[in-house]
Formats: structure tokens, C-alpha cells, sequence
């Protein structure tokens, strides 16, 4: 890595890895950090909770299914989601650029209210900060969430077999803030995914002894989330082109702008890492959650010690799938 700091070191891909490993791991690593969890498991006496935080500088701030405050209060539940937790409280850090509408502040700030009541959650600490015209875009959120891990959950080493649910369609936020970006004028429905997703470990309360592993695909996409569970696990990744779900106004508008779906950014789906012999038991009571009618399971996990991803068509051609490398859409989360 050479000194300067570039926009492709914040796209979640390996470029983001990386700086991970060569700054972060250098000076703060410990074992818990070590795993590598979307949020942190800590034991505080008897109890297991979880804690995260995110810091989300997303433009536009409003675009279609969302604005910069719902999506921030989504971010951090999501992630406790995904260590089996029932998030409970969060704090919110607002730095806000001096001349900034004081009603779109409210705007936003209802917003993340409104989303965090719904998910049952809490916003009880926070902080402000005002600097001066140009030193931030509008404004940049930090949130920070606790939840209670929920019967004792725990990730579980993964093995050949094991499958690979998607809770839904892939790449709905991604493609929204490109459009928004670029100010593509095109037809259809895209809006972004942005949604908390506790309501699915509510479904699946009676199946938590047989779920692996649980990640939520931000930056980088499916296919980045992939690469790490491949080196998580030690072991390849098969998927089926056929199962992964995408809308075909969503795929039609990455192929215009050259983009892959596979890498581009998901905010209210997951991806579960399951036991083959309950994975369609699993996949059905997913399928029960008002917005994951879609959800697929995409692939599995094979014999190969080798942790590589690859993507199968329908006529027995495979494509090897990496990790992001460079920078796809600046900016969306």
C-alpha cells in the first residue's frame, strides 16, 4: 500500500481489506476483533451481548426507499442481526456541514426515529458536531447499536455441504444510488432495499442450531461477502447463476453502466450459511417474512481446500468470482 489513502480503500472489497489488515489489525488487533464478525460478540458476566458501529456518508441523502438516517439506523441493526442479536439500543454521532436546511435535519432525524421504533430499538446517546462550509458533504452519521444475543447463539465452523440462502433480490440499493448518481433518467421501480432484518430471526427462532453463519452484503456486494465466507471457511463456494435473484430492470441498468450486480451494495438482505438437510425448511420460513418472497437458496460450500468462489450457468460454464478490487459506485452507504 503506498501512502495515500484513495476512494477504493472505503468500497468493502479487498482494496478495504487491506487497509484492514496493514493499519487497523496492525495497532487494534485482539481476539475478538480477530473474528472478523460484522459486529462484536462480548461476554459481560453471564450474559452474550452484541455491539457495532457504522458511520455512513451516503449521497444523496435522500433517494428512493430511504434517506441517510433510516439507512444508518438499517446499517447498525443489520449487523448485530447477523451475530443472532436482538438489537436494543443505539447512539447516534451527527457531523453536520455549517448552512445545512435545519428542516431537512428534522427530516432525517424523524426518520431514524421512526425506523428505530419500529424495530423496537432505542436512540439513547448521542453527539453533534457543526464544522465550518466544506469540510464535510451535508452531513455524515455515525451509529453505534447493543443488542442481547438470542439463544445463545453462536457462529459455527462451516462444512462441504453446507448451503448459502439469500434473504431476497440482490443489488436494489447499489443500482438506486447509481441512478441517483449518474441522474439516469430511466423508467421502472428501483428503490432501495434499506430495511432492518430482526423480523427474520424472529422466523427462524426453532433453526439457530443449524445456521452457520450470517453476514449482511454492504459494500462489495454477494460477491465480496462470498470470498470471505470461501476464506472463513477454508473451503470453495459453488453458486448456481439460475438461483441468484435479481429484478431484470435492476440487472438491465448494471449492464448500461458496466457494473456486475454481484458487487454492488445490498441494505436490507443477508446471507445465511446453513446445514443442507434443513436449508429448504430454512429457505421456506424465510420466505414467510413479508419482504423476502424472493429469497433463494444460491449455492454451497464444496470439498476443495482451496477458498475460491466460482458461478456456474445453465450450460455448465463456470466463471471464477472475486473479491472487489478497484472502486464500482463511490458513496453508497
Amino acid at each position: 500500500m503506498d501512502n495515500a489513502i484513495k476512494l477504493c480503500h472505503g468500497n468493502g472489497g479487498k482494496d478495504t481489506m487491506q487497509l484492514i489488515t496493514d493499519v487497523f489489525y496492525k495497532h487494534f488487533l485482539n481476539p475478538i476483533l480477530s473474528q472478523g464478525l460484522d459486529a462484536a460478540v462480548l461476554e459481560i458476566g453471564k450474559e452474550r451481548i452484541a455491539f457495532t458501529t457504522d458511520t455512513f456518508v451516503v449521497k444523496p441523502i435522500f433517494f428512493p426507499g430511504g434517506d441517510i438516517g433510516k439507512l444508518s439506523v438499517c446499517g447498525t441493526i443489520n449487523d448485530l442481526v447477523t451475530v443472532g442479536a436482538k438489537p436494543l439500543y443505539m447512539s447516534c454521532g451527527i457531523i453536520i456541514e455549517e448552512g445545512f436546511d435545519l428542516e431537512l435535519l428534522k427530516k432525517i432525524t424523524a426518520s431514524m426515529a421512526e425506523t428505530a421504533s419500529l424495530a423496537g430499538v432505542k436512540i439513547v446517546t448521542g453527539d453533534t458536531k457543526v464544522v465550518e462550509k466544506g469540510a464535510v458533504d451535508q452531513i455524515f452519521i455515525n451509529t453505534s447499536g447493543i443488542g442481547q444475543i438470542q439463544d445463545n447463539y453462536q457462529v459455527k465452523k462451516i462444512h462441504p455441504g453446507d448451503q448459502i440462502i439469500v434473504t431476497g433480490t440482490i443489488a436494489e440499493h447499489g443500482t438506486t444510488i447509481a441512478i441517483e448518481q449518474y441522474k439516469l433518467k430511466v423508467k421502472g421501480n428501483f428503490r432501495s432495499d434499506c430495511t432492518p432484518l430482526y423480523e427474520i430471526l424472529k422466523h427462524l427462532e426453532d433453526y439457530m442450531d443449524h445456521i452457520k453463519l450470517m453476514r449482511d452484503p454492504t459494500r462489495g456486494g454477494i460477491a465480496t461477502t462470498l470470498n470471505e465466507l470461501a476464506v472463513h471457511s477454508g473451503y470453495g463456494i459453488r453458486l448456481l447463476e439460475k438461483n441468484i435473484p435479481i429484478r431484470k430492470e435492476v440487472a438491465a441498468i448494471n449492464e448500461l453502466l458496466g457494473l456486475d450486480p454481484l458487487y454492488i451494495a445490498c441494505e436490507g438482505r443477508m446471507l445465511l450459511v446453513v446445514d443442507k438437510d434443513k436449508s429448504r425448511e430454512i429457505l421456506h420460513c424465510i420466505q414467510q417474512v413479508s419482504n423476502c418472497r424472493d429469497a433463494q437458496i444460491i449455492g454451497g460450500f464444496l470439498t476443495d481446500r482451496d477458498p475460491y468462489v466460482y458461478i456456474e450457468n445453465s450450460f455448465g460454464g463456470r466463471k471464477i468470482i472475486k473479491s472487489l478490487e478497484g472502486e464500482m459506485i463511490p458513496r453508497i452507504c
